[in-house]
């Protein structure tokens, strides 16, 4: 052990509440991305007073390592007072907040070295695991506590300004899909005098497939009418971490992508171009979606679509990243613990298709929310590396 490395273990303590009173609190899991998420565990018939209680300020990680890769799923709450989680996650909490951050011991367990040790320690035949015995005898720098709460507040300021970038965002996404439903929902665009169409006398034919009044001029279709289905091939040795994408590296909720943690090791995978939209096909309930930025190569599990023309790439993009897209996938998805979009049905996703006129009008009002999107998301990936290099020097500046 290094002379100012301490044993963990001497800093922290188990925790095993279970839910005995049937509290209603919220039920969520853990990811590799090392954060308290919802749950999406189906619990009908479940026990859960075998569930554990886990309070804010304290930790819970997942002890099997092997079937999350290269990453360990830990995580501190903040965000809620009181939560549930499966009976399957360890929890423990700092015993003296003057003596150790918990801010301070996640950033810890953040680093990349972290992971690779836990990795590199975990032990068993059917199953890795990292065991609380082995989370006791981690080592790390614990400084003064003043010096921890320096650290913890230089990483918070990159960590808040991701925050805020994302945030703005997500305003953007709900401001663009206002428009979208107002355009192509209620048939509110702009006309030719810049008032709404519909309530102010547009021209409105009833289209018998769909039941319903619709613009003159408008058709009806289905996503196959404007889109397919991506299926060229590059060499992986053209591609690096920076331009392969898997449902890994997508994350959910419209939230974009960021770097992937490794390559396959496979000849040849399939090409994505800038523009086109790329779908997780596995789990569509996490609604994993990026209109492509660059040009890569994607996993066979990602879907690329691309379109017949150009007009219709914003108009397809948002029309695919709305809940009542992924609803539909799901409705025709196959599997239970792992459903899988069905590609067939997929195409076969019902539209309305604007006239060309609107479609132009509406690529031009469009445009600057993605512009302006896609900036902010490459802010966040250069504060992520920024993090990231932040963290790997942890335990150097803890010396300082």
């Amino acid at each position: 052990m290094k002379s100012n490395y301490k044993r963990l273990g001497d800093y922290i303590r188990e925790i095993n509440i279970r839910n005995v009173e049937l509290k209603e609190v919220i039920l969520l899991g853990v990811s590799i991305q090392k954060e308290f998420i919802p749950s999406i565990a189906n619990t009908i018939g479940t026990n859960m007073k075998t569930y554990k209680l886990v309070k804010r300020g304290q930790f819970a990680y997942g002890p099997v390592t092997s079937r999350n890769g290269d990453r360990i799923s830990i995580a501190l709450l903040e965000d809620y007072k009181e939560a549930m989680i499966s009976q399957s996650y360890t929890c423990f909490e700092v015993i003296n907040n003057n003596e150790l951050l918990p801010e301070y011991l996640m950033m810890w367990f953040k680093r990349p070295e972290f992971d690779r040790y836990a990795r590199y320690i975990s032990h068993g035949s059917v199953r890795e695991i990292f065991s609380w015995e082995d989370m006791c005898n981690v080592e790390l720098p614990i400084p003064s506590i003043e010096e921890q709460r320096k650290i913890v507040k230089e990483y918070n300021v990159i960590e808040n300004r991701i925050k805020l970038n994302n945030q703005f965002v997500l305003k953007l996404e709900e401001t663009a899909q206002t428009i979208y439903n107002q355009w192509f929902v209620n048939f509110e665009f702009p006309d030719e005098n810049c008032m709404p169409y519909k309530s102010n006398g547009g021209k409105m034919e009833f289209n018998e497939t769909i039941n319903k009044e619709i613009p003159k001029g408008w058709k009806v279709g289905s996503l196959k009418d404007i889109s397919q289905y991506i299926n060229n091939k590059i060499l992986l040795e053209k591609l690096t971490t920076k331009n392969y994408i898997s449902t890994e590296n997508m994350l959910p909720n419209r939230g974009g992508v960021v770097e992937s943690q490794k390559i396959p090791n496979v000849n040849k995978v399939n090409e994505f171009k800038t523009g086109n939209i790329l779908i997780s096909n596995i789990r569509p309930y996490f609604k994993k979606i990026w209109m492509a930025t660059f040009n890569g190569g994607c996993s066979n599990d990602v879907l690329c679509l691309g379109t017949n023309n150009d007009i219709f790439s914003k108009f397809l993009y948002y029309t695919l990243e709305r809940d009542d897209f992924f609803d539909y996938v799901m409705a025709g998805s196959k599997g239970t613990k792992m459903p899988r979009g069905d590609k067939d049905w997929i195409m076969n996703y019902p539209l309305i298709l604007p006239d060309e006129k609107v479609l132009n009008h509406y690529n031009k009002v469009i445009s600057s929310f993605i512009t302006i999107q896609e900036s902010k998301r490459k802010e966040n990936n250069l504060l992520d590396n920024f993090k990231t290099v932040h963290l790997s020097i942890l335990a150097r500046k803890a010396q300082w």
